[in-house]
């Protein structure tokens, strides 16, 4: 009966997600065909130029990337040699923003907001052993990995973002985002998945015992692109743990941005 109850609840909850989802394209679509100087077809983003239920007024600035996914390779700065963690070490930031034009025609522009970012790194020889006793965290190189399928280091922070913004005039714009992040670093665990039947139940284990992690996150980033895409570029200014005795790890990510509106 438990299991039963809980696909219902994630049955509901698609049937919400998709039925907003199609509200808001609704409205979109009747905006875009209410003003026949805008061409809703010709628009990257699945709601590119969305302003409410009415039309955005036409003396006024458009908005751009309001709601921006970053698709990200994640890797370290510090006591690891960066690039060895496998291609599989990918994160997601979600970030709600509000684009602030700073020019009539919106070539410049702040945006902030919120984010919530998500990051995972893998490397099978990357040990990370929490000491909650003594509050610092070590990394070894472990060379055994018998037994072992993965290792993992995952991460969930909130954060401001701050970001200037240049792009070119029209809809068809090339853009420039240079900004920073000040985030609370939530939690960090390690993962590691075994090979068939191990003392582990299920053949995982998790730690989140990291008694020294750093809470304040800073981070700068970059993206250009065209439209409502971009390249993404971002880097950890403090390390990921605070004690002094720990490893030295800054976090940073390239990746792709996608904007939907």
């Amino acid at each position: 009966m438990l299991g039963n109850g809980k696909n219902t609840f994630k049955r509901m909850g698609r049937f919400i997600l998709i039925a907003l989802i199609s509200f808001v394209g609704l409205c979109s679509f009747a905006q875009y065909n209410s003003e026949p100087n805008l061409i809703s077809r010709y628009k990257p983003g699945v709601m590119f130029h969305y302003t409410g239920l009415r039309p955005a007024e036409a003396e006024k600035a458009q908005k751009y990337d309001r709601l921006v996914f970053d698709i990200t390779y994640n890797d370290w700065m510090g006591d690891i040699q960066a690039f060895n963690n496998r291609w599989s070490s990918i994160g997601l930031n979600t970030n709600f923003l509000f684009d602030i034009p700073l020019s009539k025609k919106g070539s410049v522009s702040l945006a902030t907001g919120i984010r919530q970012s998500f990051f995972k790194t893998e490397n099978l020889s990357n040990q990370f052993l929490a000491d909650p006793s003594n509050n610092f965290t070590v990394l070894i190189n472990s060379v055994s990995t018998l037994g072992i399928k993965k290792r993992l280091l995952c991460g969930n922070a909130i954060g401001v973002p701050f970001e200037l913004r240049f792009r070119t005039k029209g809809w068809k714009h090339v853009k420039l985002h240079i900004g920073g992040v000040v985030g609370y670093q939530c939690n960090i665990y390690s993962k590691t998945i075994y090979n068939g039947a191990t003392q582990i139940e299920g053949g995982l284990y998790k730690n989140y015992d990291f008694a020294d992690i750093n809470r304040l996150a800073l981070s700068t980033h970059v993206r250009l692109g065209i439209r409502n895409w971009a390249i993404y570029g971002s880097y950890g200014i403090n390390s990921l743990f605070s004690n002094r005795s720990s490893a030295e790890l800054r976090l940073f990510q390239l990746g792709i941005s996608v904007s939907l509106f």
